[in-house]
């Protein structure tokens, strides 16, 4: 029989780990922050978003998807297409960069999307699920469907806050940003998912080289 009482402490643990993972800076990050500037609920959708990918691979890897992710011909179809759908939101987020805050409204279903987006072009949070997502998952185990369940909900609610935290900041400091301020952070916004983009392409050409090379 398992012991459930250690069940919330296990759920600590899930959340020290989840938010030193969402608080790293990332595509989803960088959406947050261009999606936030126009829309103060905007994390709560790119969480939305990424937990249409995130908790059916939950699902997945519990019923024994690990493996599959790890291997290199996944990581390489991932890193590629990823990239290169990172360069295209980048072009795409630079090219729409208002002159003023406020200038266009950001409907709800674009940051649910972004977040869907760059969820799933980023190779590493597959990597990551298949690892350490998958030894945490093993932990809730031991607490049966219900552990796992909560695990999973735990983790995702972490996400969610973590970025509306995110564009909650961006969007109430927003007052304070001159034009030029406003366009120079979609800039960097659209530098940074671009520069993702280019680290997943290549990465996924060096594993190429590396798995079938001669």
């Amino acid at each position: 029989m398992t012991d459930t009482t250690s069940l919330p402490l296990f759920l600590l643990s899930v959340v020290a780990i989840s938010l030193t993972g969402a608080m790293m800076p990332g595509p989803v990050t960088a959406v947050t922050i261009a999606k936030g500037s126009r829309r103060r609920e905007a994390g709560a959708l790119v969480a939305v978003g990424h937990g249409l990918i995130e908790i059916p691979l939950i699902v997945l890897i519990y019923l024994g998807l690990a493996r599959f992710l790890t291997l290199p011909e996944v990581k390489i179809g991932v890193g590629l297409a990823g990239g290169l759908a990172l360069i295209w939101m980048a072009v795409s987020t630079f090219r729409n960069r208002p002159s003023l805050f406020g200038e266009q409204k950001e409907l709800a279903h674009t940051s649910v999307v972004a977040g869907l987006t760059t969820t799933a072009a980023n190779p590493y949070f597959f990597v990551w699920w298949a690892t350490v997502g998958a030894a945490l998952l093993v932990s809730a185990s031991n607490f049966g469907l219900t552990g796992v369940a909560a695990m999973g909900v735990t983790h995702w609610l972490c996400d969610l806050v973590w970025l509306l935290i995110i564009s909650w900041a961006v969007f109430k400091s927003k007052a304070l940003w001159t034009p030029k301020v406003s366009r120079w952070v979609f800039g960097v916004c659209s530098a940074i998912l671009a520069g993702f983009g280019v680290w997943f392409i290549y990465s996924g050409i060096s594993l190429v080289l590396d798995t079938f090379g001669t």
